[in-house]
């Protein structure tokens, strides 16, 4: 995820916990049966994140590239166009990037 903070605010760790829990009862409103794991927590995210803060041009790129590859690298979609959940859409009816990226041939390897 790549998110802009306000102005003086740097607490990440609420949005993320503020994301989670709206996504989660939205799940549970339309009716998905969500099974809690022995801490308590429902396991459909990772536990912990890592913030970065973006510092230049070159660095966004390739934080964007690695989102969008994550799909294929974690073998859910055999190219980058093929998950219907990216922001790789809008990028390609922008014009950002031809439709046939991310997938055969390239290595993902987008500095983690």
């Amino acid at each position: 995820m790549i998110m802009i903070l306000p102005e003086g605010d740097s607490d990440y760790s609420t949005r993320i916990r503020q994301i989670k829990t709206y996504f989660v009862k939205e799940l549970i409103l339309i009716g998905e049966e969500l099974i809690k794991n022995q801490r308590g927590e429902y396991p459909i995210w990772q536990r912990r994140f890592w913030e970065h803060r973006i510092r230049s041009d070159s660095d966004l790129q390739a934080h964007v590239d690695y989102i969008h590859f994550n799909p294929v690298k974690h073998r859910l979609a055999k190219q980058a166009v093929d998950w219907p959940y990216s922001s790789i859409h809008k990028y390609i009816a922008d014009g950002m990037v031809p439709k046939n990226w991310g997938g055969e041939g390239v290595n993902g390897d987008f500095g983690e």
